[in-house]
């Protein structure tokens, strides 16, 4: 391959990649209408979607060729415990969440967890001396003021708790450490190796903690298990693995930052099917967050 043929090939499989991140922030974004909808507890609810999710990614696997297959597997002990990192932050950042959301207000707990942006910044800056560009930092400052204003004016709402919003802020810093040792990944293993590695590390830390936090833990109608299946497969097979694709291509700060479009999302989606009202706040807000995404993006 000539040098132009490889100069322009990165930016067309950068611009797929930024595709990808996107619709795989819409699909993450309306998780949370999935679990306020779920007939079981909000941890036994992120373990089956975690071990749902597993069903596609095993028939992913089973289609894959063996050879491939054997050339995406981890060979040493230090790159399966790298492969289970992602796992047990992804764990961390769903408790986090879920408890966060029955301790303080939703649009505390919504704020403060959208905050991973400036923790994988300053992660990316300090762990793996990325520079940041003022660009960059301009436009993350301005979505995180869009975010603030999407979920409630000039600050968090006044009957937030504080133990819940340290917790959403807990959820917060794993999530940053998920995409961060994602990033880390990516060169060296495919979207379904990352894909089935996460999923079955983040199960193996939820079981337990569902098991002996949660009163409700299996559905007893279809329609339970159908919100669960849609949280699973829709969200996150296909929303996180989209996000593990894009993560080979942008650097996770620029990814974190790309995700905040999830509460805009999550907005739009509560207005429609839950008749949760949607002012001009709300409306301006969004578009903040997207205007800071587009100036990040030339940063």
């Amino acid at each position: 391959m000539s040098a132009v043929t490889a100069t322009s090939a990165k930016p067309a499989s950068q611009r797929l990649a930024l595709a990808a991140l996107v619709l795989g922030g819409f699909t993450i974004g309306c998780s949370p209408i999935f679990v306020r909808v779920s007939e079981v507890g909000p941890l036994a609810t992120g373990f089956w979607r975690v071990a749902l999710a597993l069903l596609p990614l095993m028939a992913w696997s089973g289609a894959t060729s063996s050879s491939r297959a054997q050339a995406m597997r981890p060979a040493s002990l230090s790159e399966c415990l790298a492969l289970i990192v992602p796992g047990v932050m992804l764990a961390g950042d769903l408790v986090a969440w879920h408890l966060s959301l029955h301790m303080t207000s939703v649009a505390n707990a919504t704020l403060f967890t959208n905050m991973a942006p400036i923790f994988v910044t300053l992660g990316s800056w300090l762990l793996f001396r990325t520079p940041i560009s003022r660009v960059f930092l301009t436009g993350l400052a301005l979505s995180m003021v869009g975010v603030v204003v999407l979920k409630g004016g000039d600050g968090p709402s006044a009957d937030g708790n504080l133990a819940g919003d340290a917790t959403a802020l807990v959820a917060s810093i794993f999530y940053a450490g998920y995409l961060l040792s994602l990033a880390r990944l990516r060169s060296r293993f495919s979207t379904l190796t990352a894909m089935l590695w996460t999923t079955v590390s983040a199960g193996i830390c939820l079981l337990p903690i569902a098991l002996f936090m949660e009163s409700s833990f299996i559905p007893l109608t279809f329609y339970g298990w159908a919100i669960l299946l849609g949280l699973g497969w829709f969200t996150h097979a296909s929303g996180q693995g989209l996000i593990i694709y894009a993560l080979a291509w942008l650097p996770p700060a620029f990814s974190s930052l790309t995700l905040l479009i999830q509460p805009v999302v999550a907005a739009v989606l509560a207005w429609i099917l839950l008749s949760e009202p949607l002012g001009a706040a709300q409306v301006l807000g969004g578009i903040v967050v997207l205007a800071g995404i587009f100036v990040a993006r030339r940063g």
